[in-house]
């Protein structure tokens, strides 16, 4: 069973019953279903779509419409990098392009093991300590340099063992 079919259907449908008569119920459905499962998977959309009266093609379309909602399943760690101004200005783009070449990843990619995930994000209120990236939601790093940054991945690999 692959991970896209792999998903907890009785708790979507609990999320979809608890917002099922909240009006504009549809993003407190996306949110809780994303925040239990970590994404809203594709099968998942009819499920919604009926509980709350609505066609798929509106659902899919709130989905698609906000970047937040993923429709697969999470990295197992998730770097961000920060693209806002003070970064750029302290040489985050040349960081960029040694990130993505470490991780072999674009923005918005999964490696294929699931262990990375590459994300932009628009500042971290790390100015001060420019170029600045965070992994997953909780570890900010500043000043980063690409032998910082390989020494981060290398732990995260040893991690993962």
């Amino acid at each position: 069973m692959t991970a896209q079919q792999d998903w907890d259907r009785q708790a979507v449908q609990k999320v979809i019953e608890h917002h099922q008569h909240t009006p504009g119920g549809l993003l407190p459905v996306l949110h809780g279903i994303q925040d239990i499962l970590g994404y809203v998977p594709d099968e998942a959309v009819e499920a919604i779509a009926d509980g709350l009266n609505l066609s798929r093609a509106e659902v899919h379309g709130v989905i698609s419409f906000y970047h937040y909602f993923r429709t697969s399943p999470p990295a197992k760690h998730t770097v961000h990098v920060c693209r806002a101004e003070a970064c750029q200005s302290m040489k985050a783009n040349d960081l960029v392009v040694h990130i993505k070449n470490r991780l072999g990843l674009d923005f918005h990619e999964v490696s294929e093991s699931g262990m990375f995930g590459l994300e932009p994000i628009y500042c971290l209120g790390n100015c001060s300590c420019a170029p600045a990236i965070m992994i997953d939601r909780d570890e900010i790093h500043g000043r980063m340099t690409e032998d910082k940054f390989d020494s981060l991945v290398a732990r995260l690999q040893g991690e993962g063992k």
